[in-house]
């Protein structure tokens, strides 16, 4: 039998074995690229999260940080906080306003005032007093000069190491709202944020960080984002564990290689579309730290770092910014509380939103002062009264009707000049508004800057004045009306080196407007009671500003002078006119009633030229009544009985003012006044010719100066 060779089936099978191979190849090859390729998104997925993740909590921070700085632009560029922080108590505006708040404040832990010599005005840290610099290091120091010397820069922001582990400190300088303060005069105010367990924990739970925690190092093989002191070296690090969700896939399929195409199309879906919804949740974040950065939380409406970043967006075209400022809310708020003045803020808010279609913009700048931007060529002042005519009618709230008013600056906003400056021109015209007696709309003009700028250096020669001794007294005779004795002088100010123009009239009122009331004053009453003092049978009277009865450290200045000069208390009267009695009767009281503790007695000064009445008279118990010149000027002895026969009801002595002819005076006297002031019965003396009057009466009567 031929042998048969079994070659053929070989030969056959070798195309099978070869496409075996080839597939077999092909499926390894697969199987690698496919694993190639699922390490390759493994990774890559685990990048991505990472990626998402550092941005998460870099978003946290820049969210934090942008939060605290508007905080404290808020409260660095404000009026009453630079009054606050340049008097004697600034220590304890700092506390009442900043200091005590950061007991349990969500923006803020703790505030620092620094001078421009780097020296400490106040600091605390959750209400307690502390030394900032001992705290967080000369650093802080050099923060808080830079900060004074760009005043109109952003809050400078920096990390600090702390015995919490890290502090978030933004400084900026004090400014007023209404112009810039020089390098040599600004202080500069740091509010802290803690970065402690609390802290952290809320931006883990707000941005869906889990594990994240602050230590001082990196930790191995974990995530982490370095936060950087003011010379850019790290002094911590938030540390988190990453979430690996490509590792996490990667694992979960791996027993699958069958199925490793579809878990690999699963994988890609679910990592795309998570990336898509965390990307939306970022947005979502960043887009609602943006909107609490650039709005007001009370109404809704637009702040101040919001309406600069409109101003600057706004289209071409004619467009002009009104500042309004509510009259009378402050009395709202004083009589009926913080929630209506609250929902009575809403409601101005509300009615501002839709007033006219041209008002594309509407904002709330803080306390009862709104801005809305007007678009087009309508007349702006015309706009500006229906806002007061609107905003003037009736408000029901709370269950009470309330009315107040408005006044209104406006300014043109130009293409290329910064928000912040056409903001300033607004403001200087609703200042003007305000000064021409309030529901009034003013326009501003290159006139109000030169006005302020001439205010400023008068304001600074004042405090020249004032500081180099230059302010001097006069003192004008108070005679009794029935003999003609000299019973007593009114101390007045004068300024003889005063530039051309500037008389008491102008100057006294410049003082209260610039803070130098209190030191006119006190240089007046230093000046008298020192020159009358060897005169017991002489009354002293001083002009009062109504600003210092609400100044809570008057009395005792005052006491402490007539102290100092061994002064009797009883020859002292303040003079006060009915202004301040009727704005803040019980602030005028608590004062006017601590000084006569003492012995120091008080005048009704200009009487019969306002709306003071019998009820004023009796509640705050006047040892004195000053009839105004402008009754006497009259040379009506009807009504000037009348005034006379008022006060003598309450058995209250009456002063007239204004004598300049004996008509008047023989009027006066037939009235029932006591004493007469004018220049028929003595123009206001010198101290030398006060000496030379008293001495000249003592030598007739037989008694001496000494």
């Amino acid at each position: 039998m031929r042998r048969v060779e079994k070659t053929a089936p070989v030969r056959q099978s070798r195309p099978v074995i070869w496409a075996a191979a080839f597939m077999l190849a092909v499926a390894g090859l697969m199987a690698l690229l496919s694993a190639d390729v699922i390490s390759t998104m493994r990774n890559a997925a685990d990048e991505i999260d990472a990626k998402r993740s550092v941005n998460a909590v870099n978003a946290a921070i820049l969210s934090v940080k942008t939060r605290l700085g508007a905080t404290l632009r808020d409260n660095a560029i404000w009026d009453d906080a630079y009054a606050g922080v340049n008097t004697e108590n600034s220590d304890s505006w700092i506390l009442e306003n900043w200091g005590s708040v950061s007991v349990n404040y969500p923006l803020y832990d703790g505030v620092a005032v620094l001078d421009q010599e780097g020296q400490q005005v106040g600091a605390y840290l959750k209400g307690n007093p502390v030394q900032a610099i001992t705290l967080f290091g000369p650093d802080l120091l050099v923060q808080s000069r830079a900060a004074a010397l760009n005043p109109d820069a952003n809050p400078i922001v920096n990390f600090y190491p702390s015995a919490e582990g890290v502090t978030m400190i933004a400084t900026l300088a004090i400014q007023p709202d209404n112009y810039k303060a020089g390098p040599a005069s600004t202080k500069t105010l740091s509010f802290f944020k803690m970065l402690d367990s609390r802290f952290i924990k809320a931006v883990a739970e707000d941005f869906q960080v889990e594990g994240l925690v602050l230590r001082p190092e990196r930790a191995g093989g974990e995530l982490n984002l370095a936060l950087h002191d003011l010379r850019a070296k790290p002094i911590g690090y938030l540390n988190w564990p990453p979430k690996r969700p490509g590792t996490a896939v990667y694992t979960r399929i791996q027993p699958q290689l069958v199925a490793i195409l579809s878990l690999f199309a699963l994988f890609f879906v679910v990592v795309v579309t998570s990336a898509r919804l965390e990307i939306r949740k970022i947005r979502g974040f960043a887009e609602k730290a943006d909107h609490d950065a650039t709005h007001d939380d009370l109404t809704g409406l637009l702040n101040r770092s919001g309406l600069s970043r409109a101003i600057a967006e706004l289209p071409e075209g004619p467009a002009v910014l009104h500042l309004i400022d509510l009259d009378g809310f402050k009395s709202v708020n004083d009589s009926w509380g913080h929630a209506v003045g609250d929902e009575l803020l809403r409601l101005v808010g509300a009615k501002l939103k839709v007033v006219r279609p041209d008002v594309v913009v509407t904002a709330r700048l803080g306390g009862d002062e709104f801005a809305i931007v007007q678009l087009g060529k309508r007349d702006p002042a015309a706009l500006g009264i229906a806002l007061i005519k609107e905003i003037s009618r009736p408000l029901p709230v709370e269950g009470r009707t309330v009315e107040i008013g408005a006044s209104i600056g406006f300014a043109q906003i130009v293409q290329g000049i910064p928000a912040l400056e056409i903001v300033r021109r607004a403001d200087m015209a609703l200042y003007r508004a305000k000064e021409d007696g309030r529901g009034r709309v003013v326009a501003f003009d290159d006139e109000l800057d030169i006005e302020r700028q001439e205010t400023k250096a008068a304001e600074d020669r004042l405090k020249q004045a004032l500081a180099q001794g230059d302010i001097t007294v006069v003192y004008q005779p108070l005679v009794s009306a029935r003999d003609g004795r000299l019973t007593g002088v009114e101390a007045l100010a004068r300024w003889p080196a005063a530039p051309d123009g500037i008389g008491p009239e102008i100057f006294i009122p410049l003082a209260e407007k610039s803070g130098l009331i209190d030191s006119l004053f006190f240089t007046v009453l230093c000046q008298a009671v020192e020159g009358v003092k060897v005169w017991p049978d002489l009354e002293l009277s001083v002009n009062i500003s109504p600003i210092q009865l609400c100044n809570p450290e008057f009395g005792k200045r005052v006491a402490a002078v007539i102290a100092d000069e061994a002064f009797a208390a009883d020859r002292l009267i303040l003079e006060v006119t009915e202004g301040v009695l009727i704005a803040q009767p019980e602030q005028a009281r608590r004062a006017i009633d601590g000084l006569r503790a003492i012995g120091v007695r008080f005048a009704m000064d200009d009487f019969g030229a306002g709306h003071a009445s019998i009820g004023m008279l009796r509640h705050f118990g006047f040892e004195k009544v000053k009839i105004d010149r402008s009754v006497v000027a009259l040379q009506d002895p009807v009504l000037l009985k009348a005034i006379i026969e008022l006060a003598a009801a309450l058995q209250i002595p009456v002063t007239a003012e204004g004598i300049e002819t004996e008509e008047q005076a023989r009027l006066a006297r037939e009235a029932g006044c006591e004493q007469l002031q004018g220049y028929l019965v003595g123009a206001p003396l010198s101290l030398d010719e006060l000496i030379a009057l008293k001495d000249g009466v003592q030598r007739r009567t037989g008694t001496s100066r000494h």
